[in-house]
């Protein structure tokens, strides 16, 4: 285990949960890579702005549970956490939303350089979220 990575994932979701979007995008590379749960790859850090921004419209989650892994060298790490989450608004494509709440097992795989994060792939279970959200 590393223990920077450690602390700098730490830091991460600590800013995520914050809402802290400053503090969160200030530790992604300018040209963070990101693999998008079930869809596309982003290149950039105002696309995954951007993103968040989308993402920030449509729920309200907080991460739990969290667990980090990483290498020795600590540029590669994994996390395992839960997702708990309300649906705010309708996002495009995806089931009405009423204000549900949902309770998500999830992880996400990094690369880690020069201290930031260069690349995040976020996995969960989509099946899973909608089967939650549609009752």
């Amino acid at each position: 285990m590393n223990q920077a990575t450690v602390t700098l994932l730490q830091d991460y979701y600590d800013a995520f949960n914050r809402q802290d979007m400053n503090a969160f995008l200030a530790m992604l590379t300018d040209d963070v890579v990101h693999d998008v749960n079930q869809s596309g790859r982003e290149i950039g850090k105002e696309k995954f702005s951007t993103f968040m921004d989308r993402m920030n419209a449509h729920y309200k989650e907080q991460i739990v549970d969290i667990s980090i892994t990483t290498n020795d060298a600590g540029d590669r790490a994994a996390v395992e956490f839960t997702v708990l989450g309300e649906y705010l608004s309708t996002d495009e494509g995806l089931p009405e939303a009423a204000g549900q709440k949902y309770n998500l097992p999830a992880g996400a795989f990094f690369v880690i350089r020069d201290g930031k994060v260069a690349r995040i792939t976020n996995y969960y279970n989509l099946e899973d979220w909608i089967k939650q959200v549609v009752g």
